[in-house]
């Protein structure tokens, strides 16, 4: 049951990643996991404290995956376009 809420709450945070930085649509659901899962292992090299990868879903985990998924997705939109949105 535990990988179930990990993806759900990786879709999440990827697509609040992705309406924050003006992505939303562009990248499907499979995207957002995978940016929310990625945005959590970069929080959680940032920032001290938990991430959704940790297996705790709180609004301190969310937020700091959240923050790593909308850097994530400026280092793609800079790689891509070469501005950050």
């Amino acid at each position: 049951m535990g990988i179930i809420l990990w993806l759900i709450a990786g879709a999440f945070v990827g697509w609040l990643a992705s309406l924050i930085m003006r992505r939303d649509g562009s990248q499907g659901i499979l995207g957002d996991i995978l940016v929310g899962i990625v945005g959590a292992f970069i929080g959680g090299i940032l920032f001290t404290g938990g991430t959704i990868n940790d297996g705790v879903i709180s609004i301190n985990t969310i937020l700091v995956s959240l923050v790593g998924a909308v850097i994530l997705l400026a280092i793609v939109n800079l790689a891509r376009r070469g501005s950050l949105r």
